[in-house]
């Protein structure tokens, strides 16, 4: 079997047409009419989904379960040896490295940067534990991810992993009875806002101004925990800028596209083990879902440090201060601004009271659930009865968000 990549998807060919649509990869493949049964956007159903993988729909009596979804453990963690050019400590490469050096897998689905632009993603299958190291890192915008599944059912692959964000993990697992693979692994990473790579690289711009650089020396970018976005620079400076002196409102309204205003799943609900950073407080934070994800989990063995998670502060201000701000916003108003002088005080303030850790991670995913609502009644109310699951109604309530008569889905 050939080395990384077996087949790159050509990132100039234009995505078919396709209304709230994120290019999961599904529309290019031979059926692309399966996009009407297999899109997050169309009409979900979690719970289906949830018990199809998990074995049971989300518990809101369980722990965090009504916000993060289904899950067996959950943890604060970090490789003890971090991998360089990760973007944390490197626990999702690593995890899919020892898929193929335990030979579990015969091919990771994964990103890896364009050959002309470092940010872009492009979708490869890897066959080799040592290549997968091409694709450490953040990338931004979005790619045909799914499209690649084909060719590896093609090549006789019928050991898969694949990581994956949620719009393209769901399409996944909706069509996953089809696809007939003998093993699948899922690799989940959170995801709320993304854009097109041409878009990000204004908001580089506009980052790079803000710090007295260039683009083109900006090495590294991470929106952290801490209410602050980290920049590395290409000769080792770092610059830690605070979310409220971000330059947000200097990007077009249109910068984060309906989908992502929209998604229902930030913590990447249908993944076998979610990682990402939200409920980490500086580490990388797991969500173990399944017995999969235990699998996954125990190939690391002790190369991976385990905690438990903490949490800190009160989300219920930030939260009804982000629900007035989207309110104005969705309805053309302009956003009430901090006076420059104070923001830096309040930069200041909300790493030390305001909500960390778990209540972090539980404040965005109400805010995300806010955003969905606002942004769907405005620009696609007749989607609304559809799109917005049951679960995303009970995380809007408690700030007085209800569903109208006509935003129930049919009986």
């Amino acid at each position: 079997m050939d080395s990384v990549p077996l087949r790159r998807i050509d990132a100039a060919a234009p995505a078919p047409q396709r209304d709230l649509c994120t290019d999961c990869g599904i529309s290019r493949t031979a059926d692309p009419h399966r996009c009407g049964r297999a899109c997050q956007f169309i009409r979900p159903d979690y719970a289906a989904l949830e018990t199809q993988v998990h074995g049971r729909v989300r518990d809101a009596a369980r722990g965090d379960e009504r916000f993060f979804g289904p899950y067996r453990a959950m943890w604060r963690a970090r490789l003890r040896a971090p991998s360089a050019g990760a973007q944390w400590t490197g626990i999702t490469t690593r995890i899919a490295e020892r898929l193929l050096e335990t030979g579990a897998v015969q091919a990771v689905l994964t990103m890896a940067s364009d050959a002309a632009d470092r940010w872009k993603p492009v979708p490869v299958l890897v066959t080799r534990a040592a290549d997968l190291a091409a694709c450490r890192g953040m990338k931004m915008g979005h790619a045909p991810l799914l499209q690649l599944l084909e060719p590896a059912r093609a090549q006789g692959i019928t050991r898969l992993a694949v990581i994956g964000i949620p719009c393209q993990i769901y399409a996944l697992r909706a069509l996953e009875a089809e696809l007939g693979f003998e093993r699948l692994y899922v690799i989940g990473t959170p995801c709320s806002d993304n854009t097109s790579t041409a878009r990000y690289h204004e908001f580089l711009a506009l980052m790079a101004q803000q710090v007295g650089t260039t683009p083109a020396a900006i090495t590294y970018l991470e929106f952290r925990a801490d209410y602050h976005v980290e920049l590395r620079l290409a000769d080792g400076r770092r610059h830690a800028i605070p979310f409220l002196c971000l330059p947000l409102s200097q990007l077009p309204a249109d910068f984060f596209p309906l989908t992502c205003r929209t998604c229902v799943d930030y913590t990447n609900v249908l993944a076998d083990i979610t990682v990402g950073y939200m409920g980490g407080t500086g580490e990388q934070w797991l969500l173990v879902r399944n017995a999969r994800g235990e699998e996954l989990l125990a190939l690391l063995g002790a190369e991976v440090a385990l905690e438990s998670p903490a949490s800190g502060g009160r989300r219920a201000a930030p939260v009804k201060g982000f629900l007035a701000n989207t309110e104005r916003a969705a309805g053309g108003l302009p956003l009430r601004r901090m006076p420059q002088w104070l923001r830096p005080l309040v930069g200041w303030l909300m790493p030390r009271v305001g909500p960390r850790g778990l209540e972090f991670a539980r404040s965005r995913l109400e805010m995300k659930a806010i955003e969905t609502v606002i942004h769907l009644r405005r620009e696609a109310p007749r989607k609304v009865r559809n799109m917005v699951p049951p679960h995303v109604w009970e995380l809007v309530r408690p700030y007085g968000l209800a569903p109208r008569q006509d935003e129930l889905p049919p009986r």
